[in-house]
């Protein structure tokens, strides 16, 4: 599994960046692969966020407030903090053109990490390192 490209873009995600060896590969099992059509609505601003996407192949056009703010494309991801809190979304994501993706539910996620102590540790890590990136004057 050490070369599969679903892998290596699992390893770029910031979440999941302290994760090695078998946790990812965990992780990767537990990531669905979808197909979604052009014009496809993969979240929508103000629904609770309970899954997180990240882009194999297409583009994703992300809106707020029916504006576009961004455009995503293979490598990027979104909703990962659907993973840890199953707050509102902030922003509405559509497929632009036949986008295919890996897809983590939060519920899916909590199994995980409550049954993997190396991959709570990792995401733990991963988190505090990005609030400290928030607030470089913070002391660590």
């Amino acid at each position: 599994m050490a070369d599969d490209p679903k892998l290596e873009l699992l390893r770029r995600v910031p979440l999941f960046s302290q994760c090695r060896g078998e946790p990812l590969d965990l992780i990767l099992r537990l990531a669905d692969e979808v197909d979604v059509p052009d014009g496809y609505t993969l979240m929508r601003q103000g629904n609770i966020a309970q899954e997180f996407f990240l882009i194999v192949e297409g583009r994703v056009r992300i809106e707020r407030d029916g504006r576009t703010i961004n455009t995503l494309g293979p490598g990027d991801y979104l909703g990962e903090i659907a993973l840890l809190s199953e707050g509102r979304r902030t922003a509405t994501a559509i497929a632009e053109g036949p986008t295919k993706l890996l897809v983590i539910t939060h519920r899916g996620f909590n199994s995980l990490i409550d049954g993997s102590p190396s991959i709570r540790l990792a995401i733990l890590q991963s988190v505090a390192e990005r609030l400290r990136g928030l607030e470089p004057d913070a002391p660590g």
